[in-house]
């Protein structure tokens, strides 16, 4: 697993939006705007279970992650990595609920029956601008 640096660690885990991308059955890819944290060593994506991406994760684990910093086009990240968990359930509320605070300085509004989940990415490999 290659290590997150101290500058990786504060564009994960800022207001910065990524960018998330996974692969269809065929190969081809998709690619999303998310909300994105960090934790441990992984990069941290929260979807919701039936999702496109959530179906993708779970048929292929390789994905790629790129950041950039919003106010600095020449800061950014490209991260591949691979899914190695999933977690559901309480951890995973909590999560969207605080990077619905960080994102936007308010809560997250639920929508009845969806199962929120928490993609944890190890990074396999990064690349930096410099």
């Amino acid at each position: 697993m290659i290590e997150l640096t101290k500058a990786d660690l504060e564009l994960l885990t800022g207001t910065h939006y990524a960018h998330f991308v996974t692969l269809h059955r065929d190969g081809s890819p998709h690619v999303s705007p998310t909300w994105v944290d960090a934790a441990e060593g992984h990069v941290l994506i929260n979807t919701a279970q039936g999702r496109v991406k959530d179906r993708n994760v779970r048929n292929d684990p390789r994905v790629a992650v790129s950041i950039m910093k919003w106010d600095d086009a020449y800061t950014w990240l490209s991260i591949t990595g691979t899914v190695v968990d999933i977690q559901t359930g309480e951890r995973a509320e909590r999560h969207i609920d605080e990077l619905a605070h960080r994102y936007d300085g308010e809560g997250f509004t639920y929508k009845p029956g969806q199962v929120r989940e928490i993609v944890k990415i190890r990074p396999d490999r990064i690349i930096r601008s410099d």
